[in-house]
């Protein structure tokens, strides 16, 4: 292990997170009452420029009639984009009327570091006018080239960020990608169009202590390809996915959470290993394989999420 190592900088389930146009009120209560570990009321892609005012009023009053924390949910507001007039004013007005009731902040087409220092200095000021005690969290939407190439660097960044999106369809319209799909297989591509792009992501989360999750799967008439991406997504070191339809929150609920054999095995590694230290010994075998420290460390990953998910009940 090298010297220089991050820790996680804060632990959320994010198995499901359930994208609600915060324009649309009835869909928020649904929202609300969903088995879904995150939800994230929407103020950009999914409301129109005339709407968005009356989004943002939503949103607030969403985050003050409903108590999340006692439903279990972890609460988000995607913000529109520092490129835009409404940004400013989301922050502000969200920070100001509700900044005690929001979990976290989700930031779209994070390009450089500075995109996120702006958001963070604002937060910072009106959590300190307010005297607010609940600390929001930041999260990145890496959907552009420009944040792409600079991954790394927005996963380095301090202060309140806590975790990197994958958005597929902004992406695939920055990179010029020769698709119309929002998160399938491209059937002109042999294998997973973005495979490297994602894993480019989950490294830099890892490296720097950063929650990875996938963003959307578009066609919410195909359950099949839906759970089909999670997989593929998981299988890279994402741990959760986006929901755009009330119906893919069990698929990722599913799949990203450990099924009972493999956390009973994990519990089974480390009580091995506890053995073979007694013993003097650096490694084990267990089921004719050999485990060692490594094997511990995958099945404390098991464990933790297994206990995280136990707690939510």
């Amino acid at each position: 292990m090298s010297h220089t190592y991050h820790m996680l900088r804060k632990q959320r389930l994010q198995r499901s997170e359930l994208a609600v146009p915060a324009s649309n009120p009835t869909m928020i209560d649904k929202a609300a009452e969903s088995d879904a570990d995150y939800v994230f009321l929407d103020l950009e892609d999914a409301v129109t420029p005339p709407e968005k005012p009356q989004a943002r009023s939503n949103a607030i009053q969403a985050l003050n009639d409903i108590d999340w924390f006692a439903k279990g949910k972890t609460v988000s507001v995607r913000i529109n984009g520092l490129d835009t007039h409404y940004m400013y004013r989301d922050v502000v007005d969200l920070m100001e009327k509700a900044g005690d009731r929001i979990h976290t902040l989700l930031v779209p087409k994070v390009g450089v570091p500075a995109d996120l220092y702006l958001v963070d200095a604002l937060v910072n000021q009106i959590e300190q006018a307010f005297g607010l005690k609940l600390r929001v969290g930041l999260e990145a939407l890496i959907e552009t080239a420009l944040g792409m190439e600079n991954v790394g660097s927005i996963a380095k960044f301090g202060g309140r960020l806590e975790a990197l999106h994958f958005g597929v369809a902004d992406y695939a319209a920055s990179m010029r990608a020769r698709t119309t799909n929002i998160g399938g297989l491209n059937p002109d591509y042999p294998g997973d169009q973005w495979h490297a792009s994602i894993s480019r992501m989950v490294i830099a989360c890892r490296a720097y202590g950063l929650r990875a999750i996938d963003g959307p799967f578009g066609d919410f008439s195909d359950p099949e390809g839906y759970k089909a991406g999670a997989r593929r997504a998981a299988a890279l070191g994402c741990e959760g996915k986006w929901a755009i339809h009330p119906s893919q929150v069990s698929f990722a609920n599913q799949i990203f959470s450990p099924p009972d054999a493999e956390v009973s095995k994990a519990y089974r590694i480390v009580e091995e290993l506890k053995l073979a230290e007694a013993a003097g010994k650096g490694a084990a075998s267990l089921d004719g394989k050999m485990i060692d420290a490594a094997s511990e460390k995958m099945a404390r990953n098991i464990i933790e999420l297994a206990k995280a998910i136990e707690a939510k009940g």
